[in-house]
Parts: C-alpha cells; structure tokens; sequence
C-alpha cells in the first residue's frame, strides 16, 4: 500500500466477514447495542480499523428497518436475533458502500521515508519550514514552533494530524517539542529529522487512515432512477416542457445535454464543470445519441425512449469508469 494512496471502500470486503457471535456470547441473550458494537468492530477490521462515518451506519440501519436506534439499543435479542441482525446489518453496510462508495487514504509512514532517502530535499524542506516560522527574521524559533511545522506539512506530505492521531503527540512530548529554547536553523533540522523518523516508524506498525472528502459517482443512483418508472416519468416530463423554454436548441440531444449539465447532480451525474473527465464523459454518450431529431417532431413515448436511452448510456460509463469529485473544489 503506498502512502496516502486513494482506496475505494465499496463494500466488497464485507462480503465473506464471519457474522458469527463470539463465545461465549454465541448462547447467550445481547442488547442491540452489543449486537452492533460486535458488528461495527468486524467492520473497522475489515477496513484498516477505519470507523464508519455514523450517517452511513444511520442510514445501514434504516435499510434493515430499524428506525428508532434507542430502543433497538436497548432490546434484547436471543442467540438467533442477534447473529441474523449482525448479518443483515453488515450486508446492509455492505450495500451503502456500494451505492455511495468512501475514498480513504492510509499513512504508512512511505512519504516521510522519501525525505529521508534525500538529504537536499530534506534540507530544503527544513529551510523552508524554519524561514516560515521565523516571522521576526531572528534566526531562532521557539522549540514548541516545531508542533506548527508538523501542522504545515499536513496530511500531504505524510503527516497525520496531532488531534486524530495521539501517538504522534507521545512522540512530540518525548523529544521536548512543548519546550521554550530557542533553536536556530540546523539544530530545529535535526529535532524535525528525529521526530519524522520516529513517526514514519510508528505509522509503519499503526497506519493512520483518513476519509478523503471524494465523491465516488458510479452510476447507481442512476440505475435505481431507471428501474423507477414513476420518477423516471417525472424527469422527462421536466426535460420535455424545456422544449417550450426557447433558451436551448430544440435538437432532443442537445435539450437533454442542457438540462442535464444544469440539474445532472440530484439524478446522479457529477457536476458538468467538476474536470474535463466529465466533459469527455458527456461528449462520449451524446455522440452515440442516434436520434436527434427536433423535440417538436416526436411524440412524447419516442422522446421518454431517447432520455431513457441517454441515461442508460450515462449509467453504464459510470459503472466502468467511476468519476471521482473532489469536494472540496
């Protein structure tokens, strides 16, 4: 696994995981929150002990109708009970995944160990550091300054941050860095280059996985649209009344790519501007678009057939090339 690398969690790893209750809980009677307690730890060991953001264990639950968490917590379940729910529950998981997948990325302590390999580049990144931290241009910062280097080196270049990973904090507080010595340039070099490689040591034994803010659309949001006659009905009716709106061309290709560019995301597209992977997306299914006949001249079955055809287009170039949106841009 390489430092910081994106990995899709989309629930095919809790296919096969044991559902079974552990002796001896396996003949006794559990509450529901020891049933899920046993579920969510098989989970978190199948996904590099990652905890599952609550929403998407919220809404797992409400998958298997259990509405009202307090009261499910608080119920007994025999042997039985509790081991189909386990079942069910990671299943249900397992689904959730798949329909909305999680991009996580894992510190393994790989980045850090790059610098090491390169004694310039280290140098450079010190330099870089220290000339940032010293505001006053005294040529001497503050011990405790090197909690802010950490800080600015991030995530990016292989830094978990103090408050999610607290072993990084130990190693912190064992060099000195709350201290209030000044250091200059090259001993503040040495103190980063002995934390950093603790820490790239410690993250080889205990990786720090994180949840990239990246939506993963794949087309499945899409394909429950078009197994829905009834919402599917509903979007081409909004795509057939823009025919009277005079603002696009009147070519069915073109009218859908329009309204689908300005409302594509709550159907399950990404967004038309999120990168030019999309762009080339919607030219791949337009351009395959056999009927472009103007809106006015098609009855409205044969236009519903056209947009449904589109969005089985869209459906499909998901599933095989999933895009990734970035959230956070």
């Amino acid at each position: 696994m390489s430092d910081g690398a994106l990995t899709v969690l989309d629930g095919s790893h809790l296919r096969a995981i044991d559902c079974s209750l552990p002796s001896p809980a396996s003949d006794v009677a559990l509450t529901g929150a020891r049933v899920l307690e046993i579920a969510d730890s098989r989970v978190s060991s199948s996904h590099f002990g990652l905890s599952l953001p609550q929403n998407l264990k919220s809404s797992a639950l409400r998958r298997i109708n259990i509405l009202d968490d307090a009261v499910f917590r608080s119920s007994q379940l025999d042997p039985e009970q509790a081991s189909d729910t386990i079942n069910l529950y990671i299943t249900a998981i397992a689904d959730q995944l798949k329909d909305d997948p999680l991009v996580v990325s894992i510190l393994d302590g790989k980045t850090l160990r790059l610098f090491f390999d390169d004694e310039d580049d280290f140098a450079m990144l010190a330099e870089d550091l220290f000339t940032d931290l010293d505001a006053e241009d005294k040529g001497k910062i503050c011990k405790s300054e090197i909690r802010n280097a950490l800080l600015r080196m991030g995530i990016e270049m292989g830094v978990p941050p103090i408050s999610d990973f607290p072993l990084l904090n130990d190693i912190l507080k064992k060099h000195g860095a709350d201290g209030k010595e000044e250091l200059g340039q090259g001993q503040f070099a040495q103190l980063l280059q002995q934390i950093l490689q603790e820490l790239s040591e410690v993250l080889a034994e205990k990786n720090f996985v994180f949840i990239q803010n990246i939506k993963i659309i794949n087309g499945s949001k899409l394909r429950k649209l078009l197994a829905d006659e009834v919402q599917l009905g509903k979007v081409v009716e909004k795509i057939f009344k823009e025919k009277h709106s005079g603002n696009v061309s009147s070519g069915v290709a073109e009218l859908t790519r329009s309204f689908l560019e300005k409302n594509g995301i709550e159907l399950g597209l990404p967004p038309s501007e999120a990168n030019e992977a999309v762009v080339l997306l919607y030219d791949a299914v337009f351009a395959d678009v056999q009927n472009n006949k103007s809106a006015t001249e098609l009855e409205r079955d044969e236009f519903a057939s056209i947009v449904k055809e589109i969005l089985g287009k869209f459906a499909e170039q998901l599933e095989a090339n999933p895009v990734f949106h970035d959230l956070d841009q």
